[in-house]
């Protein structure tokens, strides 16, 4: 997937919301989106963020992005109900979504994990994009096109020793996945896939290797062709994968 190159108006005219737009993958592929035609839906829970974000879509010509706060832990169906309604207001329709945020406390073993810990990292990794995927399908079955992908981690198929509830979130987003790819894939336009990122250089890598040089992880811009593949119309016709970002 690296050696695909996506054309300058690859997303042109489309509407694509991504999660967790703030910081890191969210923040380098939004923009990317941007450059190449999108009108970019940023969600995340920092408004700061978002707003820096918002600035470098301005800067590279992008169509006019816009800012949706919201902190997914403690978000609730209705307010789901309320962005879809405000989306369907502003947009009509929406043709990509990108579960890109993510919540990782840190390596612990199961024996000491903390109860409260594990259902606020369910919460962001699992609840959050099944609640949010189902208020939007919806505006997605108005797209002529539409695009769901969701972030895996190898993880959660090997069942690394300590990774906890966030490898556990990741199996569930890959059941999650493949459901859906299943059930929407006759008499919709709707296409649902996973990405797993690799490990590149973002915060929370460099919470799992604090010992390690962050110049030794590849950046997220290494890894943009996957999502622009994937939420492009050239990825049509391709549902229930997941696609290793770094291979």
């Amino acid at each position: 997937m690296k050696d695909y190159q996506p054309a300058t108006d690859l997303l042109k005219d489309r509407v694509i919301l991504v999660t967790g737009a703030g910081d890191g993958i969210g923040r380098a592929v939004s923009r990317h989106l941007g450059m190449h035609g999108a009108t970019v839906i940023l969600l995340g829970r920092t408004i700061r963020k978002l707003e820096q974000s918002y600035d470098e879509l301005e800067q590279v010509g992008a169509p006019k992005p816009a800012i949706y706060p919201m902190n997914l832990e403690g978000a609730t169906p209705k307010d789901y109900a309320d962005l879809a309604q405000v989306l369907e207001t502003e947009f009509g329709r929406l043709d990509g979504l990108l579960h890109n945020a993510a919540l990782f406390a840190g390596l612990t073993p199961i024996a000491n994990f903390d109860i409260e810990l594990w259902f606020r990292i369910q919460q962001v990794n699992l609840n959050a994009p099944f609640l949010l995927t189902q208020s939007l399908l919806g505006l997605l079955n108005c797209s002529a096109d539409a695009s769901v992908v969701f972030t895996t981690d190898s993880v959660n198929e090997s069942g690394q020793a300590y990774w906890g509830a966030y490898a556990v979130a990741k199996g569930g987003i890959q059941t999650l996945m493949k459901l859906l790819a299943s059930e929407l894939e006759t008499n919709t336009p709707i296409r649902v896939n996973s990405i797993d990122p690799g490990r590149v250089r973002t915060a929370m890598t460099l919470k799992v290797y604090p010992g390690r040089e962050p110049e030794e992880w590849p950046t997220p811009e290494t890894i943009i062709s996957t999502y622009l593949y994937l939420l492009g119309p050239d990825s049509k016709g391709i549902t229930g994968q997941t696609i290793r970002a770094q291979d």
